[in-house]
């Protein structure tokens, strides 16, 4: 018999050992990288959901804001405003009194006015007046055509009811009466 030692039926070899050891570390490692990715994958999964969370409640808080912004948009213009009702309150029960004066009237009334024109052109709403002006269709509507030697024609002869602008949008044209050139031999 040599010196090497013959394993017995039924036993293991130091090779066998060693790949059956190898193949324990494998299935560890990908047991370990495993439970690694489903770690990532459930973290990615929970930042997602908190994403998501997050956008919504962002639109919803948008969406207040802009409920509430298009809500009270007119309050700094409304609040200046009611000035101006607590003055022609006050013409109104002047005017009410026996003793009422019309030039005192007349002065009240032309301060509450001045008032509403400042509050008005506070928040960017400017007066159209075209009295003299060229016609002009896109700020100006003409109600009627009138003969006129004193100007020239399509020029505005009279302002019916005077128009605004908010900044450069037209809220309201001017209704106006437009000059046309006088009939012959008058």
């Amino acid at each position: 018999m040599s010196g090497t030692p013959v394993p017995e039926e039924g036993s293991v070899t130091n090779d066998e050992n060693a790949a059956a050891r190898d193949e324990v570390a494998d299935y560890a490692t990908v047991v370990g990288r495993l439970a690694e990715a489903e770690a990532k994958a459930a973290a990615a999964r929970d930042a997602q959901l908190r994403a998501v969370a997050d956008l919504d409640n962002v639109r919803k808080r948008a969406e207040r804001e802009i409920t509430n912004a298009s809500k009270y948009s007119s309050e700094k213009m409304l609040g200046e405003l009611l000035g101006v009702a607590d003055s022609l309150d006050l013409g109104l029960a002047a005017a009410a009194k026996p003793e009422a004066q019309i030039a005192a009237l007349l002065e009240g009334m032309m301060l509450t006015q001045k008032q509403l024109l400042s509050v008005l052109e506070k928040n960017g709403v400017k007066q159209v007046d075209p009295r003299g002006e060229l016609f002009n269709p896109e700020f100006h509507e003409a109600v009627t055509m009138v003969p006129s030697a004193d100007l020239p024609p399509n020029h505005v002869v009279a302002v019916m009811q005077k128009g605004y602008r908010l900044y450069d949008r037209l809220l309201r044209p001017a209704m106006v009466m437009v000059s046309k050139a006088p009939p012959e031999g008058a």
